[in-house]
């Protein structure tokens, strides 16, 4: 059994909590928290299962002297990028396998800035350890899922993939309200739509499709489109929002390829259903990932994930979750490294049909 360490307890870390206890080479033996409330609590009741028999702790050095095989990162590294980037460095300095969604701009490793792929090769140098970063979107809803399905065709014109959801479901109100910028005065700049910043976020995921496919990308570009509220809504999840600030963002990626945007990467979001109901919808609930391969034949694939009550930003960690820790078996067995979405194989659930849950 490998031991794993789950490092972080939120949306992700929950999630991870319930993947780790469930796979069948895999041994839950330390869960890391911040909020010294948790300190002490099972983890199984902070995953929202039965007791697993494991305390919470914050003692960082003490779970990485006991030299853990394997560290699910489920910390956000969304408005503390350099601190996460510490902690993974730390982690597989000590010759841990760690997967985790929290850097971007490694999702793509190969082109990743030196100033932060280098510490993590010096880290797996020194201590042995790996590294694996992906998710769902950014994740397997933009590399590993479109390349699958590209193969289904005879001829490809284009591949597009698209997240459309509601982010009242998203249950991170500082990254919605702020980063996103829903309910803000449509005059306001939201940091996670600036130029630049869709294309350091999702570019990466653009150039592994492109890589996929055998093509190369001769530029990135930048669509948006921003929608104001026409009525006051009030969501179940994060309060009001009011008439005239921002309710619906619509924005896309684009790989150009010989001149056409060949390889998009589009999201649709709304903080509520009445806000551009002329854009892409899903095809129930409250969100979905979609991959258009336009060619022939043209293929449509639509995934619909949820967990935690029917939730879809739930369903969706959770699928991230899945991804990531499905790969630690297979991380510990190789060759220690900085692996990438195309370097990973996405395996079936071997050794869990018919597990009943915790």
């Amino acid at each position: 059994m490998i031991a794993t360490v789950v490092w972080g307890t939120g949306n992700v870390g929950r999630a991870a909590i319930r993947a780790v206890e469930a796979h069948p080479a895999l041994k839950l033996t330390a869960v890391l928290v911040h909020d010294p409330a948790k300190v002490g609590k099972d983890a199984g009741e902070l995953a929202g299962t039965g007791a697993l028999g494991v305390a919470a702790t914050d003692d960082i050095d003490a779970v990485l002297a006991a030299s853990p095989r394997a560290v699910v990162y489920a910390a956000s590294g969304d408005v503390r990028f350099d601190d996460a980037l510490a902690d993974i460095v730390r982690a597989v300095r000590a010759g841990a396998v760690v997967v985790t969604p929290a850097l971007y701009p490694l999702y793509d490793q190969r082109n990743a800035p030196p100033e932060l792929r280098d510490p993590v090769l010096a880290a797996i140098k020194d201590g042995g350890g790996s590294l694996f970063v992906s998710g769902v979107d950014p994740g397997w809803g933009n590399d590993v899922l479109p390349l699958l399905i590209s193969g289904l065709g005879t001829d490809v014109d284009a591949v597009r993939c698209q997240e459309i959801f509601d982010y009242s479901t998203y249950e991170q109100p500082d990254s919605v309200r702020y980063l996103v910028g829903m309910g803000q005065p449509m005059d306001y700049d939201p940091p996670m739509l600036m130029t630049g910043v869709p294309s350091m976020v999702w570019g990466g995921q653009v150039r592994l499709i492109a890589r996929g496919l055998g093509v190369e990308v001769h530029e990135l570009r930048e669509t948006l489109d921003r929608r104001p509220l026409d009525e006051t809504v009030t969501t179940r999840t994060m309060g009001e929002f009011e008439k005239g600030t921002q309710g619906a963002v619509r924005f896309e990626v684009q790989g150009i390829v010989g001149g056409e945007p060949r390889i998009v990467i589009e999201h649709v979001t709304r903080i509520h259903p009445s806000c551009a109901p002329d854009w892409p919808t899903p095809p129930s609930g409250d969100g979905a990932h979609r991959v258009i391969i336009e060619g022939r034949p043209r293929i449509e694939v639509t995934v619909e994930a949820t967990d935690e009550g029917e939730n879809r930003s739930a369903g969706g960690n959770a699928t991230a979750v899945g991804r990531l820790v499905g790969a630690i078996d297979w991380l510990a067995a190789t060759e220690p490294g900085l692996y990438d979405a195309l370097d990973v194989p996405l395996r079936p659930a071997a050794g869990k049909l018919g597990r009943s849950r915790p």
